[in-house]
């Protein structure tokens, strides 16, 4: 003889689905919904407290099947915001051991499995994901996206290089990051491109377009045209300069590894601003440091 779980879940109805279904009769607890097996015993609760609005005998409501902690099946009318096989830009709720949750719009967070992860994974984080039926027919989402989301995108027209896209990462590789933007363009932006820090997966960013591709991909960047970046560049290091009492020790000579740890910029734009402001007569540099104008004479070479 079959258990009520296994004949709610395997049987007829599984956790995961949206169904419609007569209420068979009320009680204290909430509504009793006629499974359709014949037996009241195997009628499934939709609670009041997960209904949304007043519900009789004999009404037809449509709910979403999810186990309660004592593994019954169980239904409520707060229906999810996605459906199999789909993809959605959603929040992680809470992390295990074993894998996150995710909130899909239903009455409890969907399971993410921890081998479905991608990256460093955290509550409160936004993350593309796909949901789908795991090998026990519960519902459950995935990461893993790439694929789908190059189905669901379309080539990018209408822009120009120069232009400002926004999106969020939803692979990472080697050399860089791929975006899925709001007009559904897939953008690759390089490693070299992003000053300063990484990129995690969901994290949305503003990049501009620097490559248009004739598959209708693009390329994008974080960093400032080299007019902007050298305004920005030139300001960041004489504001260095300043905390540091008008001088540092790095000059024109100093390794590019240290550059770019130091300022987070390439060595070609760490020359190009030091140059300007030499120009301009602010700094000057004297045996592998840099100093504000007059302040190498004050402390008489160091």
């Amino acid at each position: 003889m079959k258990n009520k779980e296994t004949l709610n879940t395997v049987w007829k109805y599984r956790p995961g689905d949206v169904v419609t279904l007569r209420v068979a009769r009320l009680s204290e607890l909430g509504a009793f919904l006629d499974a359709g097996t014949g037996s009241t015993s195997d009628d499934i609760l939709l609670h009041r407290l997960q209904q949304t609005g007043d519900i009789k005998e004999g009404d037809k409501v449509r709910v979403y099947l999810y186990l309660d902690p004592s593994r019954r099946l169980t239904a409520s009318m707060k229906l999810p915001k996605m459906r199999e096989g789909q993809l959605a830009y959603a929040k992680v709720l809470s992390v295990t051991k074993d894998g996150g949750f995710v909130d899909i719009g239903a009455e409890r967070g969907v399971f993410l499995p921890y081998r479905q992860m991608r990256g460093h994974v955290s509550p409160g984080q936004m993350v593309w994901i796909k949901l789908y039926r795991d090998k026990s027919g519960r519902p459950a989402v995935t990461m893993r996206v790439e694929d789908d989301i190059v189905k669901a995108s379309r080539p990018a027209e209408g822009i120009k290089v120069g232009d400002e896209v926004s999106g969020t990462v939803y692979n990472i590789l080697g050399d860089g990051f791929f975006i899925f933007t709001k007009q559904r363009y897939i953008a690759f932006l390089h490693s070299s491109e992003v000053p300063r820090g990484k990129l995690d997966f969901g994290q949305e960013i503003t990049g501009r377009v620097t490559y248009i591709r004739e598959d209708g991909r693009i390329n994008i960047s974080l960093r400032l045209q080299k007019e902007e970046a050298l305004i920005s560049d030139t300001d960041n290091i004489y504001k260095f300069l300043l905390i540091r009492n008008g001088k540092m020790p790095y000059c024109d000579s100093t390794h590019t590894e240290i550059i770019k740890q130091k300022f987070g910029i390439s060595k070609a734009a760490f020359k190009r601003a030091l140059g300007h402001l030499m120009k301009e007569g602010k700094v000057c540099q004297d045996c592998g440091w840099t100093y504000l104008a007059g302040v190498i004479d004050e402390d008489n070479g160091r």
